[in-house]
């Protein structure tokens, strides 16, 4: 058989199978118990509203436009309709600040190949989201920890950068409901991450895929929103927001969108018109279609939906875990992290819990940048009835303990 890694470029020895992808295999088999995939519940998705939509489409003159190439920069009226809901959010744009991909991980991709060069550093915190570190890796950089609530000096993470061979180039969180944690960042956290862009001068990157999953307290401002508060100007900032429909309308349509200052949506137009020409036309007027006539009232029916099941988890682990076993209590999105005692391996556990109680989770350690992390895992609700999550916790929370137990 032909060997094909001296022929690879360098950057491909970086790209690792998404230990999540396969796990979600294991949501065809009827005896898990999956609190694995961070996937929404198709029993939610608005299937009536998009067979509407899609019959309207193929029904009128709009057809030929919906099955034509396209402008790179996106459907023009959906760009309109998120330049408003940017505005809800506090933050004015126009369309020309919002650029349409192929779902926001696309974004991730593209603004991994935009800023980073080999040996350059990208901030992420520690835990962070997957499928952002899988994004950044191809374009081989160094990784440095990223903490909000943290008082480490710009000085000490230019010289951090500087001895793995680059420089600091970004920042990227997701401020609200993060995956895999469910923590949100304050505002003060939001304002220091602020400060330290601008000290390093850096870009920030908001991954803001989850911002519509609030079930309780109080909005926090997104980064963007506070910036331009700031700056008074969308075109002076340095944070890009990185938005999604897939939480809320439909992942399988893969439309996503980045609202920044113009001259990042211009680069972003450039590398798009050279990767795929731009995202599928009919998808976008039919998310369009969907949203404008009906955005609000399907948030307000997940909403109700994940909170029962976010609820019902924080109440399970509470009647099940051992006592040195914490979590987080998320206030929206759609997941639990759990922090096991020292010496125990998420890994190691998973595998057990897949023979044995057959309960399926996401062990810790692949959203460490540094392969840290072994002692944690993450739950997803929101695919889970009650009856699942009683009966999962329960079965989680005695291997667990039996685990300890033997440790011990």
């Amino acid at each position: 058989m032909l060997n094909w890694d001296h022929i690879f470029a360098t950057r491909s020895s970086r790209m690792r199978a998404s230990e999540i992808r396969e796990l979600l295999k294991l949501l065809d088999r009827p005896d898990i118990i999956s609190f694995a995939g961070g996937i929404p519940d198709p029993e939610l998705f608005p299937d009536a509203e998009f067979k509407a939509a899609y019959a309207e489409i193929f029904g009128g003159p709009a057809v030929s436009a919906a099955l034509q190439y396209s402008v790179s920069e996106g459907y023009r009226p959906l760009r309109e309709w998120l330049a408003k809901q940017m505005a809800a959010l506090g933050i004015p744009a126009t369309v020309d600040n919002i650029f349409i991909t192929s779902g926001s991980q696309q974004a991730l991709d593209y603004l991994g190949k935009l800023f980073l060069s080999p040996k350059d550093t990208a901030l992420v915190t520690w835990p962070t989201y997957l499928g952002a570190l899988q994004a950044f890796n191809a374009y081989e950089p160094a990784y440095d920890q990223l903490n909000p609530g943290g008082n480490r000096t710009p000085e000490a993470y230019r010289q951090q950068a500087a001895e793995a061979g680059g420089r600091v180039k970004f920042a990227y969180l997701s401020a609200d409901f993060a995956n895999p944690t469910g923590e949100t960042v304050d505002r003060a956290g939001r304002e220091r991450v602020l400060d330290l862009a601008e000290e390093l001068d850096v870009a920030v990157i908001e991954d803001a895929a989850y911002q519509s999953l609030r079930y309780d307290g109080e909005a926090i401002p997104p980064i963007l929103a506070l910036e331009i508060a700031r700056k008074g100007d969308i075109n002076s900032a340095r944070t890009i927001y990185c938005g999604s429909f897939s939480k809320t309308l439909a992942p399988g349509l893969r439309v996503g969108w980045v609202c920044a200052s113009e001259a990042v949506i211009r680069k972003l137009v450039l590398m798009k018109q050279a990767a795929d020409l731009h995202s599928s036309t009919i998808n976008q007027m039919a998310i369009c279609t969907v949203a404008e006539r009906g955005f609000d009232e399907q948030v307000a029916k997940i909403h109700k939906v994940y909170k029962h099941r976010r609820s019902a988890m924080l109440a399970a682990l509470e009647r099940y875990m051992p006592a040195d076993v914490t979590w987080t209590k998320p206030e929206g999105g759609m997941f639990v992290w759990v922090t096991l005692p020292k010496g125990t391996d998420g890994a190691a556990l998973l595998a057990k819990s897949i023979q044995t109680a057959k309960v399926a989770f996401v062990p810790g350690r692949a959203f460490f940048a540094d392969g840290s992390g072994e002692n944690t895992l993450r739950l997803s609700f929101s695919c889970a009835n009650d009856k699942m999550i009683e009966e999962g916790i329960r079965r989680l929370g005695d291997l667990i303990r039996g685990e300890v137990a033997e440790a011990a």
